[in-house]
């Protein structure tokens, strides 16, 4: 079935946590009104929280006959519950676009339990919730330039995308950029510490670390160079940031760090295998 050419399909969400409620935030933001978003969650607290911050979404605890299939479905539960969450709920769906956020899970799994080849896998990371996530996104053969625009548009709400031909790419994205944000903070602790124990307040140390990371990823976006030309600008032989950046090459960091997204990329590929079909 294709997607519905009304100017605001019917979206279904499975799974109402925090990465659902950035789509669906991104969703309302645009225009999208609640009447036309459905949402199955379990949790009491949680779609008390959904019917609270968005007027006129439908919230259900289980999926069931009161679901009215819509043009696109958004799985947004965890890998391990997946299998589970899609035999229930698949009856009630009709024959929508699927549109999976979990990690790992594959689309051939994805595609048996769901009777379904309309699949697009997605790989956002947590900045969506603010409006600046970075998602990577890989389609199925069976899923057609117009539902390659409506998985667009959703996900345009919440930041910027990519796609990528090979699903096993989706691991290394998983790695860079799903668990990238991960990565900043990590870096973000260590900078707002040391700061804290040459002498600066607290605040002072963490205002100057996001700060600088905010300036500097905002920086390299906008500019036409390589990291690599940006880094040099910075670094002046024998200054302040050369004494820096030795120190970290004499340590191996960037192995190190490389060693760190291999092992990101090998557990998003583990967990298609540990809960996939």
């Amino acid at each position: 079935m294709a997607p519905s050419h009304t100017p605001h399909p019917l979206i279904t969400f499975i799974g109402g946590g925090n990465m659902a409620s950035a789509i669906i935030g991104g969703l309302v933001r645009q225009g999208h009104p609640g009447s036309a978003l459905q949402v199955v969650e379990p949790w009491d607290e949680q779609r008390a929280r959904l019917q609270a911050q968005f007027e006129g979404i439908r919230v259900q605890a289980v999926a069931d006959a009161a679901l009215a299939p819509g043009a696109l479905v958004v799985w947004a539960v965890k890998p391990q519950v997946f299998r589970e969450a899609a035999t229930a709920a698949a009856p009630f769906l009709g024959q929508p676009l699927h549109l999976s956020v979990a990690a790992g899970i594959t689309s051939d799994s994805l595609a048996d339990w769901l009777g379904s080849q309309r699949i697009v896998r997605a790989m956002p990371n947590t900045p969506a919730l603010v409006g600046l996530g970075m998602t990577g996104l890989m389609a199925r053969a069976g899923v057609s330039d117009e539902d390659r625009a409506l998985v667009e548009q959703v996900i345009r709400t919440t930041g910027d995308l990519v796609w990528v031909g090979a699903e096993t790419d989706l691991d290394a994205v998983t790695a860079i950029s799903g668990s990238g944000p991960a990565y900043v903070f990590y870096f973000l602790e260590a900078m707002r510490d040391t700061g804290i124990a040459m002498g600066l307040t607290p605040d002072v140390a963490h205002r100057l670390a996001v700060g600088t990371f905010v300036g500097a990823s905002t920086l390299a976006q906008r500019s036409a160079e390589p990291p690599q030309v940006l880094r040099e600008r910075v670094t002046s032989k024998g200054g302040t940031t050369h004494a820096a950046i030795t120190s970290m090459d004499a340590s191996g960091m960037k192995e190190h760090f490389a060693r760190a997204l291999r092992a990101a990329q090998a557990r998003a590929a583990e967990l298609g295998r540990e809960f996939g079909a």
